[in-house]
């Protein structure tokens, strides 16, 4: 479900290039191909083990790839964002009509994201005692020609969809036809390289799909099982740049606060009056403890009084709901104009009243252009 489509046609041209629809087939539940298109503010409702974590999931695998320190592979399982301990529970079953358990053929399953207006197909195959690996990529470039890792494209083959698809420095090479030897495609993580080779020039890779790195990168995640209210450490001072934010985001809040307090940042303020609106609280300060740690401090009163502005409490000496929220409303201000967040059941631990004045919220920073996504 979404605000109108007009709201989200007037943010496009100003907004990073991120995720705009997401499809999900053969995993876990989801067999056949489930999608949803990400508008301005979209809700994922539905009974328990519906699918609705299932459809964001793989997104999150790739995120946590993306970001690892290392290679983990086609697709890191267990990691900040999503937590799987075996490949084989990403893939689909369901019961044949001889009333048996069986996978979808070939143990595969397919991501396929849209950006604007271009999309990128990712099949991932299970192989017994091996994992998951990536099988092949589909563009709306390349929509009848698949690319696999370790293909070798040669001579003739150099098809002139190729030529007029590959980006930088390799496009002038191929199109000319002249001066290479061969091209070879090669994995990147999740996502796949091009490497173009030539007697004269020597090698060169092209990244490929890099708006969808970039979209997948943007994706700010809070989780819906959040951290407890405790002193937070330190992650940069370059917040008041940064749009990615690695892992799940509750452990960027206490910086994020702290930065816009140094900068007497204006979403301060406004994240007073989201808190004075929710009737948790109307004033939130970070305090530095040494060098490694910032507490957090919240006004005692809901609404700001003569002489309350340092009648603050540590935020472990208030409600769950406070600290819960807080996460919520940060990536919210945070977030740019045609950037992702997907929050996890945002309303935990509040008042229903508490509950209505925070789906206003939602609906203010998705007018904004902000794309949420929300599951409960």
């Amino acid at each position: 479900m979404s605000t109108d489509e007009s709201a989200d046609q007037q943010q496009d041209d100003a907004a990073p290039r991120g995720i705009t629809e997401i499809a999900v087939q053969g995993f876990k539940s989801l067999y056949d191909e489930q999608r949803i298109a990400v508008r301005p503010l979209t809700i994922l409702a539905g009974a328990n083990n519906s699918g609705k974590s299932s459809i964001m999931q793989p997104l999150l695998m790739m995120k946590q790839t993306l970001e690892a320190t290392y290679d983990p592979g086609p697709l890191k399982l267990d990691g900040p964002n999503v937590h799987f301990t075996s490949a084989e529970q990403c893939l689909s079953w369901r019961r044949s009509c001889r009333g048996v358990l069986e996978r979808l053929d070939g143990a595969k399953f397919t991501v396929r994201l849209a950006a604007r207006d271009e999309w990128m197909a990712n099949t991932f195959q299970y192989q017994e005692g091996k994992g998951i690996d990536l099988f092949e990529i589909r563009t709306s470039r390349w929509q009848h020609f698949p690319l696999r890792p370790g293909m070798e494209i040669t001579g003739d083959d150099i098809s002139d969809e190729v030529r007029r698809s590959v980006p930088g420095k390799i496009a002038g090479v191929l199109l000319t036809g002249k001066g290479v030897d061969k091209v070879e495609i090669l994995r990147k993580r999740c996502f796949l390289t091009i490497r173009a080779s030539s007697g004269d020039m020597g090698s060169w890779d092209s990244r490929l799909y890099s708006p969808f790195e970039y979209g997948v990168s943007l994706v700010i995640h809070v989780p819906a099982l959040r951290d407890n209210p405790r002193a937070h450490s330190k992650v940069g001072s370059d917040f008041q740049l940064r749009l990615m934010y690695e892992g799940t985001f509750e452990h960027y809040v206490a910086s994020i606060i702290e930065s816009w307090q140094d900068t007497q940042d204006g979403r301060l303020k406004e994240l007073g009056r989201a808190l004075e609106s929710l009737d948790l609280a109307w004033k939130v300060e970070a305090v530095r403890i040494a060098d490694v740690h910032i507490e957090l401090y919240v006004s005692r009163l809901p609404r700001s009084r003569p002489g309350s502005a340092r009648d603050l409490v540590n935020i472990t000496d208030v409600g769950l709901g406070v600290s819960q929220v807080l996460p919520v409303l940060v990536a919210l201000l945070t977030a740019a104009p045609g950037q992702l967040v997907y929050l996890e059941h945002p309303e935990a631990h509040l008042h229903p009243r508490a509950q209505v004045a925070l789906a206003q919220i939602l609906a203010k920073e998705a007018k904004r252009g902000v794309r949420v996504v929300v599951e409960r």
